[in-house]
């Protein structure tokens, strides 16, 4: 097969989004010595799969109780009222994300799924109360398109965005272990 057979490229690729998954933070010259690529090319492989949003970005998974705060969930279900343009622009604009930096509440992630209900998002904030005021304020920029939500604090995160917690051993805390 050629080097530069679409497939080999695709599984060029796939290598080192595997790779980039658990190791973000490494740089090219490690990544290039690990498969014995040149640096060069995984440099372009990289920068390509940027340019074609495959790579969204680069995030540093970080304890929240840190930052003084607590990770929530915030499990949504869609009334069966349409959906209009005014909505969709509503939720979509940047204005929604500034919203909720004024309100203490920072986006982690924010699913659209298919089941029972219809939105996760995962968020994080100072407390209870910051993220129970999210919720208000969902509900009334939102109102009539949700018809249940539930907000749930995570206690004790076992993975993060694929990482395994380093002091998982404090789980058995949780269960006076």
């Amino acid at each position: 097969m050629p080097k530069n057979s679409a497939e080999q490229i695709k599984k060029d690729e796939k290598k080192i989004l595997d790779f980039l998954e658990n190791n973000a933070n490494t740089n090219i010259n490690d990544i290039s010595k690990s498969f014995g690529f040149s640096r060069q090319k995984v440099w372009r492989i990289i920068k390509k799969l940027e340019q074609n949003n495959v790579i969204w970005g680069y995030n540093a998974v970080i304890n929240p109780k840190y930052l003084d705060k607590k990770d929530f969930l915030l499990i949504i279900k869609r009334s069966n009222k349409a959906v209009n343009d005014s909505i969709l622009k509503k939720a979509m604009d940047g204005k929604f994300l500034n919203d909720l930096n004024e309100i203490g509440v920072k986006l982690i992630d924010s699913l659209y799924t298919n089941g029972f209900f219809d939105w996760i998002l995962y968020f994080s904030a100072p407390d209870i109360k910051n993220a129970k005021h999210f919720l208000d304020y969902l509900n009334k920029n939102y109102e009539g398109y949700v018809s249940e939500s539930h907000l749930i604090e995570v206690m004790f995160p076992m993975t993060k965005c694929g990482m395994g917690n380093p002091e998982i051993k404090k789980l058995s805390n949780f269960f006076g272990i």
